[in-house]
């Protein structure tokens, strides 16, 4: 009897991270003064975001996933006011609060098969902090809020939605290759090829970025595929947006 000798790929995620918090409310009238609703609030919930969020929806999947992000991420805060019966926002108001650099050059990136960086853009990661993240490890995944350039030429691949895209022209054909860009409700390209997604009621887009990130990251450590990955990455991302609040991935997503 041949004995299965496959070991579970591990995960590095490096970005920054904050507190998602919903505020839900009700919002029976128009203040009198001013024409904007007078909420009520009904309920609250959080969430770790951002990187951690990321984080969390690999580990929904898969076991061996560490992160290094902010350690002060508690005390950064997105705070989405939502209206409690139809979803639809208010207001979001986030903290104004300074996030420290990484130092790349002393991050364990041989210790990692994997290395998946969610950079928002918040000074946790600098561009040359990421480049080198890239020239030194063969199996980087990027999703950055900043402006595709070629300084991510030595990544794996780049996850961006429609408007980062468009926000990079003109992108370096040392990069635009390796870009795997988003298009929501109509799933992604990737090299000039689309990967359609079924039409979904959608609930709450919030943290739909992060789940596809995760779930394309964790498809590729288990089949080294990125077309699968892509379509894989979709499908989770679809069935998460069908869910109030940020929410991870579940078992029956994938299947």
């Amino acid at each position: 009897m041949t004995r299965n000798t496959y070991k579970e790929k591990s995960i590095l995620v490096i970005g920054d991270s904050a507190r998602d918090i919903f505020v839900y409310c009700s919002a029976a009238r128009l203040a009198p003064d001013i024409p904007i609703p007078v909420i009520q609030v009904v309920s609250q919930s959080e969430n770790p975001g951002m990187a951690k969020n990321v984080e969390r929806n690999i580990k929904a999947l898969h076991k061996r996933c560490d992160i290094i992000t902010n350690k002060n991420w508690r005390d950064v805060t997105k705070v989405r006011y939502m209206h409690d019966k139809s979803n639809h926002g208010f207001i979001r108001v986030d903290a104004d609060v300074s996030v420290d650099r990484i130092d790349a050059k002393k991050l364990p990136l041989k210790k990692y098969d994997i290395i998946a960086v969610s950079d928002y853009n918040k000074g946790f990661l600098a561009e040359e902090d990421i480049a080198y993240i890239c020239a030194h490890h063969p199996h980087v995944f990027v999703d950055t809020k900043k402006p595709v350039g070629s300084w991510l030429s030595k990544a794996a691949y780049i996850k961006i939605n429609n408007y980062e895209y468009e926000r990079s022209l003109p992108i370096a054909k040392s990069v635009v290759r390796k870009i795997i860009r988003t298009h929501g409700e109509h799933g992604a390209e990737f090299r000039g090829k689309r990967y359609a997604v079924d039409k979904v009621e959608v609930k709450d887009a919030s943290g739909a970025g992060d789940s596809f990130f995760a779930a394309l990251v964790v498809e590729y450590a288990k089949s080294g595929s990125i077309e699968r990955s892509i379509d894989f990455a979709n499908k989770c991302a679809s069935r998460v947006v069908q869910r109030k609040g940020v929410t991870t991935i579940q078992k029956e997503d994938t299947q």
